[in-house]
């Protein structure tokens, strides 16, 4: 098999191709401010074993600055251009760790060793905190090697988006969040089928649900927390019914079968 995928929870996942481990948006903590994990265990510290992370955008539970921590010296990390500006800490981290930092914007291609990284629109808000000027694109990236492999971060559907992504093998789509409303610039179960049959790849994983969740609203529409894996799979079979979507329990890989 071409590549393999390893879903640790939310938008965190490794995709390992041609001998190379990607890294996206680590998140390896059991309480980010007012979110804590009720699903699955946090991620051991082989998780953050990569040769390269990529970060999707600048929102704290995509890039956590004490997950990057853990990466070690010498690690390329791929950022959305102007990371370094809207957050001083990135810049701290950086030089204090050994971390090697590329920024990039939409149509930017960065060489990993036998692989080709290349970044790709997102609409989404790539804004640090919630108010403040857009300094940084979120982006999405596809990830060239034996196989293709599409890492959405997070996102709305839009116009172009086949074409902006490309022909891929394998995509990773996020399906949910981390409240019970999902606001502009996100995926939820129905847009990501949507968006799998514009794709039309060989086969999906859904992410970025069923991880973490606010704290006290246990009771508020937790089939929002819980569904949304299953529901993809529903809708995915009526959209896109030529494509295998693979439903990852945490810490569980899989093997897609891309070729032929």
């Amino acid at each position: 098999m071409a590549v393999e995928v390893t879903w640790w929870g939310h938008a965190t996942c490794t995709v390992q191709d041609s001998g190379v481990r990607v890294l996206t948006d680590p998140l390896f903590v059991r309480r980010l401010a007012h979110l804590r994990r009720r699903r699955g265990a946090v991620p051991p510290p082989a998780a953050a074993r990569a040769e390269v992370v990529l970060i999707s955008h600048l929102h704290s539970d995509h890039l956590h600055l004490p997950s990057l921590a853990r990466l070690a010296p010498g690690t390329r990390l791929v950022v959305p251009a102007g990371a370094g500006r809207a957050v001083p800490g990135l810049r701290r981290l950086a030089a204090a760790g050994g971390l090697r930092v590329t920024e990039v914007a939409a149509g930017d291609e960065v060489k990993v060793e036998e692989l080709v990284v290349r970044a790709v629109p997102a609409r989404h808000d790539g804004r640090r905190l919630p108010v403040g000027p857009h300094r940084s694109p979120a982006l999405g990236y596809v990830i060239a090697g034996e196989a293709r492999t599409y890492f959405a971060g997070d996102t709305g559907l839009f116009d172009g988006m086949a074409r902006a992504v490309g022909e891929v093998d394998v995509a990773l789509l996020p399906v949910g969040g981390w409240g019970p409303f999902l606001g502009h610039g996100h995926l939820d179960a129905g847009r990501a089928a949507r968006a799998l049959a514009e794709l039309a790849p060989r086969a999906a994983v859904p992410v970025h649900y069923g991880t973490y969740w606010p704290i006290g609203l246990d009771g508020v529409r937790p089939h929002e927390f819980h569904a949304p894996g299953d529901e993809f799979v529903r809708h995915a079979a009526r959209l896109a019914p030529g494509v295998a979507v693979h439903r990852l329990g945490h810490g569980e890989s899989v093997r897609p079968e891309v070729s032929g």
